[in-house]
């Protein structure tokens, strides 16, 4: 299922005061600095209404599509006051989407910081000046339990000796659009010259691509014996998965507030509910793995109360 397709924002009249008031809601006005885990989101304040405060609009990576609009997105909306919009899909093909003005919003969630980097400078637009990681998932292999692949991988048989069989129905994404195709031409590749099994890497030129948020439903439907997905994917559809090892793999994701965000103050409030320690439990549940914030980019740029927040102290 894909994500749902982001309206156009419409034109916001609101006085500043209202704006500022779905601010206040989640955790204090954007001048106050607020740790991850803040008292807001504990006991949060009463949510002032969407309409006053505002909608934030999220685009992210198609592998967090559930976590994005079933989980995170609801309760912010909830806890905040603050409307959501939400668009999943390959991190490489959204970062091309906003560059091309295909797309806009608010706040850009990746699956890997290489689709940031085609969004800094003058050359992409400067719709990037900062990002930091928050989170990791690693790449594993799912299968369907009934298919033959499935049976052979559950009975013990190493991925790479079942996936190198001809005639296996295997998906991954394209690499020239999602992280995750890259990864997993990576981690294919890795494993074949780990183990000197040239048979593997003629395999995999044989799997056919699909797009990021469309590869669960195949796979669930019968359409695919195995595919490539991340850990947080698999979670939350139930997927069967083993290791690939002896290559490893992760998606390491990142988010950034972009430049001439139709909403600034609600892109603040979305990255610190992100970011706040009371999440850690739901990533965690969810296939992901909370990491301490690494940033990248200009500190100046990062509103003064999400600096502590996603690590730029520097």
């Amino acid at each position: 299922m894909a994500g749902r397709r982001i309206a156009a924002i419409a034109a916001r009249t609101a006085a500043a005061a209202a704006v500022a008031l779905g601010a206040v809601a989640l955790g204090g006005a954007a001048a106050a600095a607020s740790a991850p885990g803040g008292a807001d989101l504990a006991a949060p304040a009463p949510a002032a209404s969407a309409a006053s405060a505002g909608t934030v609009s999220a685009l992210f990576a198609g592998s967090l599509l559930n976590y994005m609009e079933h989980d995170l997105g609801p309760a912010f909306q909830k806890a905040s006051g603050y409307g959501y919009q939400g668009f999943g899909g390959g991190s490489t093909e959204v970062a091309s989407q906003i560059r091309g003005g295909v797309r806009q919003g608010d706040v850009f969630i990746s699956a890997a910081a290489a689709a940031d980097k085609t969004l800094e400078g003058a050359a992409n637009g400067n719709w990037v000046s900062w990002y930091t990681t928050f989170a990791a998932s690693p790449l594993m292999l799912a299968y369907d339990p009934s298919s033959n692949v499935g049976r052979q991988l559950a009975q013990g048989k190493p991925w790479y000796r079942v996936l190198a069989e001809p005639g296996v129905l295997v998906g991954r994404t394209d690499p020239k659009l999602d992280p995750k195709g890259v990864l997993t031409v990576e981690a294919v590749t890795n494993a074949a010259r780990k183990l000197h099994d040239a048979a593997l890497t003629t395999a995999l030129a044989g799997f056919p691509v699909y797009p990021e948020t469309a590869l669960v439903g195949r796979l669930q439907s019968g359409q695919l014996e195995a595919g490539f997905f991340y850990a947080v994917e698999a979670a939350s559809a139930k997927l069967k998965t083993v290791s690939l090892a002896p290559a490893y793999k992760y998606a390491q994701y990142t988010v950034t507030i972009l430049s001439r965000a139709p909403n600034p103050r609600g892109a603040a409030a979305l990255v610190r509910y992100l970011l706040a320690a009371q999440r850690i439990p739901r990533l965690r549940s969810s296939g992901l793995t909370a990491n301490k914030p690494v940033f990248s980019g200009n500190v100046a740029s990062v509103p003064q109360s999400l600096r502590k927040i996603v690590g730029a102290t520097r």
